[in-house]
């Protein structure tokens, strides 16, 4: 697949995640991190355009915690084998959603 179709279906997961979160009540996300140039690691996914932070709140109140993910992390896992989860990095990341990172 070309670099411009995984962006294409990043971006679909992506926009499911969203809708989902806020399917669930009480919760609610914004995007932080996307496509960017600096401030990650070196050949980070987010410079290729296949990472997003998405940062998620409760009634509210924003939630920092790697578990406070974990049901929205098995959800974008279970939309394509290729979507990795900051979450099962050994260096957590909770907030961090990619496609194809670690696969």
């Amino acid at each position: 697949m070309t670099l411009t179709g995984k962006r294409m279906l990043f971006s679909k997961h992506v926009a499911m995640t969203v809708l989902f979160i806020n399917s669930v009540p009480g919760y609610s996300c914004t995007l932080g991190d996307g496509m960017c140039k600096t401030g990650h690691k070196m050949d980070s996914f987010h410079y290729h355009g296949l990472a997003q932070d998405i940062n998620l709140f409760y009634k509210g109140e924003y939630l920092t915690k790697t578990e406070d993910h974990q049901f929205v992390g098995d959800y974008w896992k279970s939309l394509d084998s290729m979507n990795g989860w900051g979450g099962d990095f050994k260096n957590k990341d909770g907030n961090h959603y990619s496609y194809g990172e670690g696969k």
